[in-house]
C-alpha cells in the first residue's frame, strides 16, 4: 500500500558504530563487524554505519578517509630489531606513519616484552621513506608501543645517534640513556615538519611519566620503572642541549610520554602535539557521520580513567553529546565511575567482563560477546 515504505523508513534507525581496538584480542574494524552483526540480528532494517576508529595507536591509517593518498610499503625492523614491512600513507605533501607498525607492543610475545631493551629503531625508516619522497609535514600517529627509549632508537636511524662518553653508540633501549652524554650527528629531516598524533598528555618522566604509566603494561618490573625513569630523564636533558629546536622543559611537557617517550623526540626535533582524536575525527568523516546517526556506540578493550583523557571513546562521546545523541559503550572491562562517564556524554556501557563473569572469557570470546551486548542494545534502542 502506498506509504507503508514511507512508515518503515521514519522506523529505521541510523546506528553508528565507530569503536577503538579491543587490544590483544580485535582490531577496530573486527569490533564494529561483531557489533554490526549483533545489532541485525535484532532489527535487520535498521541502517548500520561502521567507522572503525584509532587515537593514533594500531589502525591509525586504516582509521583515515583519504581517497587520493597513496599507501608505500617501507622495509623496516620491530621493537627487537627484525626485519618487518611497514606502510605509510602519502597524500600530496602530507604524509601519515603508524609507529606501532615498528614500536608496536602487538609484534612482541609476552616474553619478549622488556622495555630496557626494545627499541624505536624501525620508525626511523618509514620516516625517511616520506621525507625522502619530499613529504613537507609528517603524522606520526602514537600509542600501543613496546618501547620506553623516548625516540631514542628513532633518532639513531635519522644520522643523530646517542653516544655514551667515550664518543661510542649505546646499545638500543631505554636503560642504556643513563649512560647517554651526547648525540652524534644531526638528524635528517629535509626541512620536514613532524606532528605527534597522540591519546595521551602525559610527560615524560616522573610520576605521570612514560615509565612509571606505560612501563609494567611493556613488561617492566617496579626496579626497571625507577631505571627508566632516571635514564629517560638523563636523554631529556641531553635532547634540550643539544637539539635547537628542542623547546625548553622537554621533560614536563604535555604528550612528551607518549608511546614510551616518542612524543618527546617529535618535541625535541621541533614537532607540534595534536589530538590523535580530533585529527581522526576531522579526517575519516565522523562528523558527518555523526550528524546522520540517531545513536552512536563506540567502545575499547578498558574503559577506564585514562579513557577519559583524549581517547577514542572520550572523543565520540563528546562529539556525540554535543548533538544531543545517546552514546553506548561496549567494553572489554568498565573502571571509569558512571558520573566521569556521563560528565563525558556517555549514556551508559556494558562489558564482556561483566557479561560472561570471567575476564579469561571476555578475552577468549570478544567477538561472541560483543554480538551479544549489540543485540542487547538493539533491543533497548531500536525502534
Amino acid at each position: 500500500m502506498p506509504g507503508e515504505c514511507d512508515v518503515a523508513d521514519s522506523l529505521a534507525m541510523r546506528v553508528l558504530i565507530c569503536p577503538d581496538k579491543f587490544a590483544g584480542t580485535l582490531s577496530a574494524l573486527e569490533v564494529a563487524a561483531a557489533v554490526a552483526e549483533g545489532w541485525h540480528e535484532v532489527a535487520p532494517d535498521d541502517e548500520v554505519v561502521i567507522r572503525p576508529l584509532s587515537d593514533g595507536g594500531p589502525g591509525f591509517l586504516d582509521s583515515l578517509a583519504l581517497p587520493a593518498a597513496r599507501r608505500v610499503r617501507v622495509e623496516t625492523t620491530d621493537p627487537l630489531g627484525r626485519a618487518t614491512t611497514g606502510e605509510v600513507l602519502v597524500d600530496g605533501a602530507t604524509a601519515y606513519i603508524e609507529s606501532a607498525q615498528a614500536c608496536g607492543l602487538h609484534l612482541l610475545t609476552e616474553a619478549e616484552r622488556d622495555p630496557k631493551v626494545t627499541t624505536s629503531y624501525g620508525l626511523g625508516p618509514l620516516v625517511t621513506a616520506v621525507v625522502e619522497s619530499g613529504a613537507t609535514e609528517v603524522v606520526i600517529g602514537l600509542g600501543g608501543s613496546a618501547t620506553n627509549d623516548a625516540g631514542a632508537g628513532m633518532l639513531a636511524a635519522l644520522d643523530a645517534a646517542p653516544l655514551d662518553d667515550a664518543g661510542y653508540a649505546l646499545p638500543y633501549g631505554g636503560a642504556a640513556l643513563a649512560a647517554c652524554a651526547r648525540l652524534g650527528g644531526t638528524p635528517r629531516l629535509r626541512g620536514a615538519r613532524l606532528v605527534a598524533a597522540t591519546d595521551v598528555d602525559n610527560p615524560l618522566v616522573g610520576l605521570h611519566g612514560a615509565s612509571a604509566v606505560f612501563g609494567p603494561q611493556k613488561g617492566a618490573a617496579r626496579e626497571d620503572v625507577l631505571l627508566l625513569d632516571a635514564a629517560l630523564a638523563r636523554f631529556g636533558e641531553v635532547l634540550e642541549r643539544d637539539l635547537p629546536t628542542c623547546p625548553v622543559g622537554l621533560a614536563a611537557a604535555p604528550g612528551a610520554g607518549a608511546a614510551g617517550g616518542l612524543g618527546a623526540a617529535i618535541l625535541a626535533l621541533g614537532g607540534r602535539r595534536e589530538s590523535g582524536i580530533d585529527l581522526v575525527r576531522r579526517l575519516s568523516g565522523l562528523d558527518d557521520a555523526l550528524d546522520a546517526a540517531d545513536v552512536v556506540i563506540t567502545g575499547e578493550g578498558s574503559f577506564d580513567h585514562q579513557s577519559l583523557r583524549g581517547k577514542v571513546v572520550a572523543g565520540v562521546a563528546e562529539a556525540a553529546r554535543d548533538r544531543a545523541l545517546p552514546c553506548v559503550i561496549l567494553a572489554g572491562r568498565i573502571s571509569a565511575g558512571r558520573r566521569e562517564a556521563a560528565r563525558i556524554g556517555v549514556t551508559t556501557a556494558y562489558s564482556l567482563e561483566d557479561h560472561f563473569g570471567s575476564v579469561d572469557e571476555a578475552m577468549n570470546r570478544p567477538a561472541e560477546g560483543l554480538r551479544a551486548l549489540a543485540a542487547r542494545v538493539a533491543r533497548q534502542w531500536s525502534r
